[in-house]
């Protein structure tokens, strides 16, 4: 047992006034950053989840304020038993190990679970107060994007940013800038949540913002574990909109077709930001194997830009040029593993 995994065990013991050798600890799955799961099985029993997140690495303030205020305004988020900062440890509800994305490997399954995410999403949108988070302002948005020439292009495969980059990014903040203010999870993907006791349950929310209305929706659309035809992204987006804007979260004249660009403009950004992100985890973080997403999130970004035709000469430039390159770089990258692997 490393040194650390020893005091997070003396640490929840005396939480509950326990002998450090009473409290079972067994690892979960952790995350893309630098935070770590243990569940904690007590003598009765009873099960904790308790968050590993080193403070000279992870900055858990933010997690401790959003899961107060979300709980207190009737959201379902895991209650928070103790905490310590100077530690980095935080004792919560062991919601299990079902997220929604387990649900997702049949047409059905996706279905209904996006149906139920949606609805979930219509809760934080109607209840989660956004006036005390920072904001997700342009500057933010845009060095976000950034990512993605610096370490998606320059860093990882060696080429150069196309002469319409800045462009690009005036575009896109343009489209995002018309879209009003709400509190945004800013990943909501159905690997943050989980099913326990019938009901959906929200993880992962220390980097909620107040941002664009829409964010999370096409972060759930356009996520990890589904991709949805044209068809069905114009049905989900203009249900989103007709929701919001019974609401009173959405102006009337965001019509449909004009919300759909912005919403589509918010998922390129995010996109953008995660081809450049998975890059930077793989090279400064040593966590290659988020590089198997690169193709999956390189066709969210080619099938969403159609909705932009102004952006048509950078979607034909990722096509011919990015697109290639990166699936070259990614064959390299496996057979370089696997070699190393034989070694």
């Amino acid at each position: 047992m490393t040194l650390r995994l020893a005091d997070l065990r003396t640490w929840i013991a005396r939480q509950h006034d326990l002998p450090p050798d009473a409290c079972r600890l067994e690892t979960v799955a952790g995350d893309a950053s630098f935070r770590g799961y243990c569940r904690v099985t007590l003598p009765n029993a009873s099960t904790r989840i308790v968050m590993d997140a080193p403070p000279e690495l992870e900055d858990s303030r933010p997690f401790v304020e959003i899961g107060h205020q979300w709980r207190q305004a009737g959201l379902p988020v895991p209650a928070i038993h103790a905490v310590d900062l100077a530690r980095g440890f935080i004792e919560l509800d062991d919601l299990g190990d079902d997220s929604l994305h387990h649900h997702f490997v049949t047409e059905a399954g996706a279905r209904d679970g996006t149906a139920r995410a949606l609805a979930l999403l219509d809760e934080i949108q109607q209840r989660a107060p956004s006036a005390s988070l920072p904001r997700y302002d342009p500057g933010f948005l845009e060095e976000e994007m950034d990512r993605f020439p610096d370490w998606g292009l320059t860093r990882w495969l060696g080429i150069e940013t196309p002469p319409s980059w800045p462009e690009v990014k005036r575009h896109l903040l343009a489209h995002i800038e018309t879209l009003p203010t709400v509190a945004v999870h800013r990943d909501f993907d159905a690997m943050n949540l989980m099913l326990h006791g019938d009901r959906l349950w929200i993880i992962d929310f220390q980097g909620a913002l107040a941002g664009p209305l829409g964010y999370d929706l096409i972060s759930l659309l356009r996520g990890r574990y589904h991709r949805w035809s044209r068809d069905d992204m114009d049905v989900w987006i203009e249900g989103f909109r007709r929701r919001s804007l019974a609401a009173g979260k959405l102006a009337s004249e965001h019509a449909a077709a004009a919300f759909r660009a912005a919403v589509e403009a918010i998922g390129a950004q995010r996109q953008l930001k995660i081809l450049g992100q998975f890059c930077r985890l793989c090279l400064r973080d040593g966590k290659p194997r988020y590089l198997d997403w690169l193709p999956h999130f390189y066709a969210h970004l080619d099938e969403g830009l159609s909705a932009l035709p102004a952006l048509a000469e950078f979607h034909a430039w990722l096509r011919d040029r990015y697109r290639p390159a990166m699936e070259a770089r990614l064959a390299e990258h496996r057979a370089e593993a696997a070699a190393g692997r034989k070694r």
